[in-house]
């Protein structure tokens, strides 16, 4: 119920505000505005305090939402209010009608961070997890327990990394643009700050998906190699391990932390029939004992990894992030206008095949994200708030038929060439851009469904 109800309430605020800004423009131009219409099809309620006013409406399907303006290529004007006809309008005034929808979900991506901003969330310290052999991350001289204190791109001017989020964040930025990212590192206790680069630059694939931190050979936050609960009948459990065993090594490598124990586990099923008997060190009451532990195979999508039926790893370390007002909303601004360049360069990598069209999300990606962030907390939500906001705000202004920056095209010829599209191209186009968002719709949807069934 709090997934459903978070869900619609997302949709709502989102369509209201993105309709709001083409109603309020609209009207601040002269134009009469027929109709404000949150959600599709059947009325379900509605509202007007004249005949000749706006009626608002909420209707049945809440995908979406429209705002009808009196236009004589739609219906016949009568001729009193012809000057008020959306059609009649200087270029410039219909161009804003039409911008001013994405526009105002981009506005509100700023208020909606800003207030995240200034609320403060609880996230992990960014100490990081023993990085994969192997990796950039590890040739680069990272180490399990290492904190990042600052992230620059030059290695001259530095920003201070305040979590977890912050540091994914800006590596995220360097492979978009194709950078190195140097980080400025200590120890956990804050001591013996050193700089390592990591060459984002070199990466074979610019790719930014939720496999990016472990391509880098970050597995997130340190913890802990302790013990958490041992599922019955379990592996775990058979081989006489307990909750709160702290692991030393395993079949004499030592356990730097939970990470690299839980990669060890995985990395013992990779055989369907056969799995390794492993040699566990653990210290239990200031007692060091040893185990036989023999994980079990079990499938991951399109490979196997090996289970032991218990949870790995102590709590992170967490900090309060949060900033003051003028902060707070110099980096709103500033995060949205990342976001939107970062939300337009997938969707151009997805259109030239650089990117996996499976980054695009549906209805029921996002009421799972929303239900999960309204459990975390406000600021959580706020900010999930402000990223749909944002790919909303973006997608809008796509050169798509039937999108607002479609329109804004149509605009855009009639500048240049003093004349509107015709009346032919205007059907051939709209065809058109209903066909590619009914497939873009369907790639959607059915990525929606793969990730919510848990297949590969």
């Amino acid at each position: 119920m709090i997934t459903v109800l978070a869900f619609l309430l997302t949709l709502g605020v989102l369509i209201v505000v993105h309709e709001y800004g083409h109603y309020r423009v609209a009207v601040a131009c002269g134009v009469k505005v027929l109709r404000f219409s949150v959600g599709f099809g059947k009325v379900i309620w509605r509202r007007q305090a004249t005949p000749d006013s706006t009626e608002f409406v909420i209707s049945m399907l809440p995908l979406g939402g429209y705002v009808r303006m009196l236009d004589e290529r739609e219906a016949p004007v009568d001729s009193a209010e012809v000057e008020r006809a959306f059609n009649r309008q200087a270029l410039w005034k219909r161009s804003a009608i039409v911008a001013a929808g994405p526009i105002a979900n981009l506005l509100l991506a700023v208020v909606l961070y800003a207030s995240a901003f200034w609320i403060g969330m609880d996230e992990p310290k960014a100490v990081l997890a023993a990085p994969v052999a192997d990796s950039m991350a590890e040739r680069s001289g990272l180490r399990a327990g290492d904190w990042v204190r600052a992230s620059s791109p030059d290695g001259a001017e530095w920003t201070e990394i305040h979590s977890m989020t912050d540091l994914v964040w800006h590596l995220t930025q360097g492979v978009l643009r194709a950078e190195p990212v140097h980080l400025r590192v200590a120890d956990v206790n804050g001591q013996h700050e050193r700089s390592v680069m990591l060459e984002l630059d070199r990466m074979p694939s610019q790719e930014v998906d939720a496999q990016l931190m472990r391509r880098i050979g970050l597995l997130g936050v340190y913890a802990e190699p302790i013990m958490g609960q041992i599922k019955p009948d379990g592996p775990a459990e058979a081989a006489g391990l307990r909750a709160g065993d702290r692991v030393l090594s395993v079949d004499g490598r030592a356990i730097a932390d939970a990470a690299s124990l839980r990669e060890l586990v995985r990395s013992s099923g990779a055989s369907v029939s056969v799995t390794e008997p492993q040699q566990w060190l653990i210290e239990r009451g200031g007692q060091r004992l040893q185990f036989v532990v023999e994980p079990i195979s079990v499938a991951d999508g399109e490979r196997r990894i090996g289970r032991i039926e218990a949870f790995i790893g102590g709590a992170p370390e967490m900090v309060l992030v949060r900033h003051d007002v003028f902060d707070g909303l110099s980096r709103a601004v500033t995060r949205t206008a990342d976001m939107s360049v970062l939300t337009l360069k997938m969707f151009g990598r997805m259109l030239i095949g650089e990117a996996s069209l499976k980054n695009l999300t549906g209805p029921l990606t996002i009421a799972d994200y929303a239900g999960q962030s309204v459990r975390v907390g406000l600021a959580y939500y706020l900010g999930f708030l402000a990223v749909v906001s944002i790919s909303l705000g973006v997608l809008n202004l796509l050169p798509l038929p039937m999108l607002d920056g479609g329109h804004l095209m149509y605009h855009l010829f009639e500048a240049t060439t003093g004349r509107p599209v015709s009346e032919l191209w205007l059907e051939r186009l709209q065809r058109g851009g209903v066909a590619i968002l009914l497939m873009l719709m369907s790639i959607a949807l059915f990525n929606d469904v793969v990730r919510l069934v848990g297949l590969p």
